[in-house]
């Protein structure tokens, strides 16, 4: 169903836009809006059909199906090249035809991910055959999370206002990471219990239940754009905000995809709290310091994080034991969490409204690239050096990302503004 609204044409490029607040509404109250809170809700819901197979598919690939650590890490990461290619379609969609089509397809396309997790389950074959189904299912994940996160965002600041662009994302995150956090011991314990089957029934009906949460949520007006902008153009414009996060997102990838597996191989308790350390720390600063992108501005608040996370990963690669593993999670989940509200509030700023979908949608794709081919890529790091390396290959990553991130006024001047907003 197509979102309706006073549609107007209008024309522009995505650079120079005017970053004058836009009229808010019941955003600007201290209290979390109606429309907002079921917008998280949504994608809470819809983000645990994420968040609990996570750390059952490297234990389903790799032990029930008897692959490597290669195809463990394409598997998980081949979700995020699916929502890298549709990420132009999902933010276009969405500035043409409106948000709330866009997330009610892209919880639709979801559930028929579960359909095919119950497939690689059932159908008769070889392992080769399995693993196939079970790529199509991640394949087919992938691109409902697209039109869903882009079309929550675009919807949600829609009905804010740019002014509360920041506190959009950072609700839209908190319920994401909360759903990694909660769905990760969730999917062990399913898994341990019931067995594969059941988590995916449990991924195919999540996304069902999103959809009647938003039935009712208002919808956001639309544009009608004459001369939509060149998504090469739109990209171009995301470069540096987007390369910074893409370097953020290989701390993340290596935790998803490898964590359980590190675990194991030295005998530890605790693999199904890690991804809980990592989003509960997630979430705890986002209701505590969500607000921060919107105050100090985006690039100061990501060098600040990337510090953070960088201090995390390092723990995970010197980590002696589950405690000081766990540690390392949760740190660096505190370096994540305010990546994508800061370095988005950025990308708002620039854009222009009729072109907003796009511009999150490519800002966002930078992330998506990241966590597909992290995967893979630390697979071949586990093989020939090892778990733990995978963590300072984040590390390296992290850095790479704060010398992108570096404030113009210096690092002591982001330090500061950071702990003085914290402290007051």
């Amino acid at each position: 169903m197509e979102e309706s609204g006073a549609a107007r044409p209008v024309s522009g490029p995505l650079i120079g836009a005017d970053t004058k607040a836009e009229p808010v509404n019941s955003s600007t109250s201290a209290v979390l809006p109606p429309f907002l809170a079921r917008l998280a809700l949504s994608a809470f819901l819809c983000y645990l059909t994420v968040g609990i197979p996570l750390p059952v598919l490297s234990l389903y690939v790799h032990d029930t199906l008897g692959f490597g650590d290669f195809a463990v890490g394409t598997v998980v990461g081949i979700q995020f090249a699916a929502t890298v290619l549709t990420r132009k379609y999902a933010g276009t969609r969405s500035d043409l035809h409106g948000a709330r089509g866009a997330v009610m397809r892209g919880l639709a396309i979801s559930s028929l991910a579960g359909v095919c997790y119950l497939a690689a389950v059932i159908v008769p074959g070889s392992n080769w055959t399995k693993l196939l189904v079970l790529i199509a299912g991640r394949l087919i994940l992938g691109a409902g999370e697209s039109l869903m996160i882009t079309g929550t965002l675009t919807w949600g600041i829609g009905l804010a206002g740019q002014s509360r662009a920041g506190r959009v994302m950072s609700w839209t995150g908190m319920a994401v990471y909360g759903a990694l956090a909660l769905g990760s011991p969730i999917g062990l314990a399913v898994h341990s219990r019931f067995g594969f089957g059941a988590v995916a029934c449990t991924v195919t009906l999540l996304p069902l239940l999103a959809m009647a949460v938003i039935r009712n949520v208002e919808r956001a007006p639309t544009r009608a754009v004459r001369q939509p902008v060149p998504f090469r153009q739109v990209v171009v414009s995301v470069l540096r905000p987007g390369g910074i996060l893409a370097l953020q997102g290989a701390g993340f990838g290596s935790i998803g995809a490898f964590i359980s597996l590190y675990f194991i191989s030295r005998n530890w308790w605790g693999a199904g709290l890690a991804l809980s350390a990592f989003g509960g720390a997630f979430v705890l600063v986002r209701l505590l310091f969500g607000h921060l992108p919107d105050r100090l501005g985006g690039y100061r608040v990501a060098w600040v994080s990337l510090a953070v996370e960088t201090v995390g990963q390092l723990l995970l690669w010197q980590a002696q034991g589950p405690l000081m593993a766990l540690t390392g999670a949760a740190v660096t989940g505190l370096g994540c969490s305010l990546m994508f509200p800061a370095l988005g509030t950025e990308v708002v700023r620039m854009a222009k409204e009729e072109s907003r979908g796009a511009a999150l949608g490519a800002f966002a794709a930078f992330q998506d690239v990241s966590y597909a081919v992290t995967g893979p890529i630390m697979g071949i790091v586990a093989t020939h050096a090892g778990y733990a390396a995978i963590f300072l290959g984040g590390a390296a990553m992290a850095v790479a990302g704060a010398v992108l991130a570096y404030p113009r006024e210096g690092t002591q001047s982001a330090q500061s503004a950071v702990a003085e907003e914290i402290a007051g």
